[in-house]
């Protein structure tokens, strides 16, 4: 058959995937003396783990943000459950992977090995059919509302202020900066944030779970009452729901609480839903299981009437979130802005606020920029050419 691109492409009913080959790059980060900080962790890199499906003359990619040790789990487990399967149904391989990785441990590497495969196969489907993936999807939106991340704890303040004004300045109307490591010192950091962006924007936090429960209750207040903060992230951990739903329930009532980007499975998002727990769930594309864990996520999303927040990987999360019917936003974040920059084409930005997928480029739009990537390879083996 012939694509709507003018390609002469086989049936899709007679492709099989061929081959997987993985690969994985760190990039270092751009933070003082080459570091960033949130409220629990402090990192000096980002890895990719970049995974191809190719099948029928034709390549998709999709990719993680984890440990390398994420593409040993694709080649070892998850790359041999596709290979000589037809791709013509990305969510029934999906399943068949969830299958041969029972024993091998689901949560955490498992999933985020799962979701890069699974984007993979989406990608190369709507590659095969000469679609933009957004196109393939069930789109409820043609764009997807962002948010400036990034106001690590370590930034000093006028590199604080010059990251979240910047944002503004390009019509970003929400910015969120990382709080809660060392909380005295908090104060002064938002203090000189809302005097940066103005009152308009609205204002996020991020804890990253750094909090106990009455600590986190006392900064909840005070957040919202001296500098207008809406969206307060994983205040406590994640995994502790009633401590969330303590929250919700006993926090300012326009101060919303949210969690889900370490939600691996169904259950973990539902786990969130019950009580609830959140007033807005969040979910990474790239850890919960791909675009068909998005996809379930977004229905049990709309069951319990919540809004669904897309955690970072933007250029994936463009496409795959636009098919979430209570979509609130995309978190456009500042480490995985760069790393998608550097190593692909075809990467999107935000145009009044929001991403619009690339309607003019089949699959994700992305292809690998191989030469600026090999500098950061630490897995896998450049393909010829």
């Amino acid at each position: 058959m012939t694509s709507p691109t003018g390609q002469d492409t086989p049936a899709l009913d007679e492709c099989v995937v061929d081959a997987v080959d993985v690969h994985a790059f760190e990039v270092p980060t751009d933070g003082p003396e080459g570091r960033e900080q949130d409220g629990t962790l402090e990192w000096d890199a980002t890895t990719l783990v970049l995974v191809r499906v190719h099948a029928g003359g034709r390549t998709g990619l999709g990719y993680t943000y984890g440990d390398v040790s994420v593409a040993s789990f694709v080649h070892s487990v998850l790359g041999p459950a596709v290979k000589g399967r037809p791709v013509s149904s990305p969510p029934a391989l999906w399943e068949r992977m969830g299958a041969r990785m029972r024993n091998a441990g689901r949560p955490g590497v498992g999933a985020m090995a799962l979701s890069a495969v699974d984007v993979a196969l989406w990608d190369l489907k709507a590659r095969l059919l000469g679609l933009p993936l957004v196109h393939l999807l069930p789109a409820h939106h043609d764009r997807v509302p962002v948010y400036g991340s990034g106001g690590f704890t370590n930034y000093p303040l006028d590199r604080l202020t010059d990251q979240l004004a910047g944002w503004v300045r390009q019509g970003i109307g929400r910015v969120k900066l990382k709080t809660s490591r060392d909380p005295e010192a908090d104060p002064r950091r938002l203090t000189a944030v809302r005097r940066a962006v103005g009152d308009a924007p609205e204002l996020f936090t991020d804890a990253n779970g750094a909090l106990g429960r009455k600590e986190a209750l006392y900064w909840a207040h005070r957040f919202h009452d001296e500098w207008d903060v809406r969206w307060f992230e994983e205040p406590v951990a994640s995994a502790d729901l009633e401590g969330l739903r303590m929250l919700r329930e006993r926090g300012p009532a326009r101060l919303e609480i949210t969690a889900g980007e370490y939600a691996f499975t169904a259950q973990d998002f539902a786990n969130l839903t019950e009580g609830p727990a959140v007033d807005c769930l969040q979910a990474d594309v790239t850890r919960c299981g791909g675009v068909t864990g998005v996809l379930e996520v977004a229905g049990l999303s709309a069951a319990r009437h919540l809004d669904l927040s897309a955690h970072c990987a933007p250029a994936v999360s463009a496409h795959a979130f636009c098919a979430v019917r209570r979509l609130r936003h995309l978190e456009y974040f500042h480490d995985h802005v760069r790393v998608e920059r550097l190593l692909f084409d075809g990467v999107p930005s935000p145009e009044g606020g929001a991403l619009r997928p690339d309607t003019s480029r089949p699959g994700l739009g992305l292809e690998v920029r191989w030469a600026d990537a090999e500098p950061y390879r630490v897995h896998g083996v450049r393909p010829p050419r």
